[in-house]
């Protein structure tokens, strides 16, 4: 079975998309989006996205990590998937129901509510999510919020400094976050958010829109910047704005790269 795809990127955050809304695929197993993941033997992404036929929606997208575990929101993703259908759409996610529209060069993605319930998260034991009593080896008092999947952020004097190679992997997988949890380390400089992330399941990425996301919303909640920001990540900027009660607004860049065709088997 010969299937093809579209290579695409968010400042640096790729994906194999694989479109199934006329003809179904196969299952996609974790085994499988490990392989196509691979950057060696493989096609090679941060993440697999895959797009389905939805009755409540324009479409469905599912998204899967490079460690093959299927989550539920890609805000980079989901910024390329609206200039790959060059018009505005409804789309529903494992996180909810995202809407999508083409904006120049790139996409503006309304993201939905963020949600700051210790349960929520989820955490694995209430707690303020604004202002976590935590830390780890010097990162302290980090923010949480869900904004599809879940984020903590902490802010810091220079997130450049911070060793997210080494911490990413031990918050990410701590037992206070039951479904794991991407982590966030920015600081602000001149009113902008300057950002790095380690994505859960994917690891240290060029780029993270919920992680965008969820960082802009902490430092509005926390009067630290003002709506919208400017985030700044080590592929580039996106602009996003809240007005600290409805939806998240994400504006950016996405880009297609090329496109081919895989035997099904090669991977499976």
């Amino acid at each position: 079975m010969r299937v093809s795809f579209i290579k695409m990127h968010g400042l640096g955050n790729d994906f194999v998309v694989l479109d199934a809304r006329a003809a179904p695929l196969p299952a996609i197993s974790r085994e499988f989006a490990v392989a196509i993941s691979d950057r060696m033997t493989g096609i090679g992404c941060d993440q697999l996205i895959v797009l389905e036929p939805d009755a409540a929606a324009d479409l469905r997208m599912r998204i899967f990590n490079c460690d093959g575990g299927e989550v539920e929101s890609c805000g980079n993703a989901a910024r390329a998937v609206a200039t790959l259908l060059g018009k505005p759409a409804r789309v529903l996610t494992g996180g909810g129901m995202i809407e999508l529209e083409p904006l120049g060069a790139g996409a503006r993605v309304n993201m939905g509510t963020p949600r700051f319930g210790w349960d929520q998260i989820p955490l694995a034991y209430a707690m303020d999510t604004q202002n976590m009593p935590v830390s780890w080896d010097g990162l302290e008092t980090p923010s949480a919020v869900n904004v599809g999947n879940p984020h903590v952020v902490f802010f810091v004097e220079d997130s450049r400094a911070v060793p997210l190679d080494r911490l990413g992997p031990e918050i990410e997988n701590d037992p206070l976050f039951p479904e794991r949890v991407n982590v966030n380390v920015a600081h602000i400089a001149n009113g902008e958010v300057h950002l790095r992330v380690w994505e859960r399941g994917a690891g240290l990425t060029r780029a993270c829109g919920t992680g965008a996301c969820a960082t802009a919303v902490a430092a509005v909640t926390r009067g630290l910047v003002q709506s919208p920001v400017t985030v700044h990540l080590p592929g580039g900027a996106l602009e996003i704005a809240w007005d600290g009660m409805g939806d998240i607004l994400m504006s950016g860049p996405a880009t297609e790269s090329f496109r081919g065709s895989f035997e099904w088997n090669d991977f499976a």
